[in-house]
């Protein structure tokens, strides 16, 4: 039997189609973009998701030419949605998705903060309050397009409304309700109605229907099934939020095991019983042993969108290049930043290009560029831009260690960035962990089609994700370039904490 895993990611979706021992047998993906209509909005629309899953799974099946019928099923994840896209009862969107990278309802975070005791929030949700979070994007939405809020039927997540467009049926799995954050009871795992009622959110508002990220949702329907390309009735597995997805593409089910996903954005978790959560981290149930254990992670907003942001800013004549000789451009960009020392000859970058979530959740922090001279190069900058997403890294281990995680010495990392061998050095001079790629990359939808083997009972338990994934050599850090970022990291602290008021007048 074959199994299917697509995730929706916040610039592209891809899937993939796998065999029952984990190969993959060929992957698809489409691009889409994000849209920003003022300085730290950043939302979406449903209708390119739904379209880039349905398309990517035709392709898949299409490209494998694997009998439909052998197919067992299809697991989906996503980005977090923040807010999620309030609906109407005819699952029409009402309003774009208010999607984790927008830090618009800053009034309504500093409502909570001066309304709610952060031991009470936290004591119910594991988590306490940013613009990041789910629930003050609601209460953005409720506060200033009221229009919109009289109409909502729901808020449902990228993911689950696709799984909706697929099947009918509409759900929502752990990890993605415990993302929302402010509402999610950690500990009954269910809504908190107490939340709901002291932050102004109608508890019919969210998803009745919690279930389990292995758990069969629906089954495609005879609308679905020609424009997804399986057979009407193949089942539908729940997924999950796509960090905790791609943690388990790494084969993550243990205490003390760490994987940092490492993409657009940077997810670095880790898993564990629940009994100690970090204050400033994020933490929501695991999506296998859901009801028995915690995923908690830390994220910084940007780090393969800083690369982004180099390349269309600066890296015109390496996008000509890399085209004409069919190669990346970052290849080329990584080419000459290895030529610069670990430090990048005095640069230090706080990369908060979009605010930034833990573990200083502030929507105001801006990006710095500290250090520059005249002696600096373009390649110095590349570099700099690395070491800043290294050192954001390091800043979440830090807060895990701090609240009594367990780490092993071993940090697993997955997504496109590990796809830079220089990066993955990085990561692991300026953290002191030792790195190890995952060999496929495919990450989170890799998780998936394991989530959808689980569900469809074609895999027997989660303990068989081991088996699955192969690793590449480990990556060891250099003790003396370590020393040398031990220095550079202080000088990084130190200048958020100098410039955060400034950044606040800015």
């Amino acid at each position: 039997m074959y199994l299917i895993g697509s995730d929706i990611g916040t610039q592209g979706t891809k899937s993939v189609i796998v065999d029952e021992s984990g190969n993959v047998i060929c992957e698809a993906s489409r691009e889409y973009d994000v849209i920003k209509p003022k300085p730290n909005w950043a939302e979406q629309w449903p209708d390119p998701w739904v379209k880039a899953v349905f398309e990517t799974i035709k392709e898949v099946v299409e490209k494998s030419k694997v009998p439909k019928k052998e197919i067992a099923g299809a697991a989906i994840s996503g980005l977090f949605g923040g807010a999620g896209i309030p609906v109407d009862k005819n699952m029409e969107a009402l309003y774009p998705c208010l999607i984790w990278m927008d830090r618009r309802a800053v009034k309504e975070t500093e409502w909570v903060k001066e309304n709610i005791p952060k031991e009470e929030i936290f004591g119910i949700t594991g988590n306490y309050v940013d613009s990041y979070f789910g629930f003050p994007k609601m209460m953005w939405i409720k506060n200033n397009v009221p229009e919109v809020w009289k109409k909502i039927y729901k808020f449902v997540t990228p993911k689950d409304y696709v799984i909706y467009q697929l099947t009918g049926e509409l759900a929502i799995d752990y990890s993605s309700a415990g993302n929302i954050g402010g509402l999610f009871d950690i500990r009954r795992l269910t809504w908190s109605d107490h939340m709901c009622k002291v932050l102004g959110i109608p508890k019919q508002y969210l998803p009745e229907r919690i279930v389990k990220s292995s758990d069969i949702v629906g089954r495609v329907t005879a609308k679905a099934a020609p424009l997804c390309g399986l057979l009407e009735g193949t089942p539908i597995v729940a997924g999950g939020i796509d960090a905790p997805v791609a943690q388990l593409s790494a084969g993550a089910l243990e205490e003390g095991e760490h994987v940092a996903m490492v993409g657009t954005s940077t997810c670095w978790g880790t898993v564990h019983d629940g009994s100690k959560l970090a204050f400033n981290l994020v933490s929501y149930p695991y999506v296998v042993y859901d009801t028995e254990r915690i995923y908690t992670f830390g994220g910084s907003a940007t780090t393969g969108a800083l690369a982004k942001w180099f390349k269309e800013q600066f890296g015109e004549s390496e996008t000509v290049v890399a085209e004409r000789i069919n190669t990346s451009p970052f290849q080329l960009f990584d080419k000459e930043a290895e030529k610069i020392a670990p430090g990048s000859d005095g640069i230090v970058i706080l990369p908060y290009f979009m605010g930034e979530r833990s573990p200083i959740w502030d929507p105001f922090a801006k990006g710095v560029v500290f250090g520059l001279s005249l002696f600096h190069t373009r390649a110095h900058l590349y570099r700099a831009l690395m070491e800043g997403a290294a050192y954001a890294l390091r800043h979440n281990m830090e807060e895990g260690l701090k609240a009594g995680l367990k780490l092993n010495d071993e940090c697993w990392i997955v997504g496109g960035v590990a796809k830079s061998n220089l990066w993955v050095k990085i990561f692991a001079d300026i953290t002191g962990f030792r790195m190890r790629q995952v060999a496929s990359l495919v990450e989170a939808p890799f998780g998936d089609a394991f989530l959808a083997g689980l569900g469809t009972g074609v895999i027997g338990k989660p303990e068989v994700i081991k088996n699955w994934v192969r690793f590449k050599e480990a990556i060891e850090p250099n003790q003396e370039a370590k020393r040398t970022y031990d220095k550079y990291y202080e000088i990084f602290l130190e200048l958020y904490n100098d410039t955060s008021s400034l950044m606040k007048k800015l």
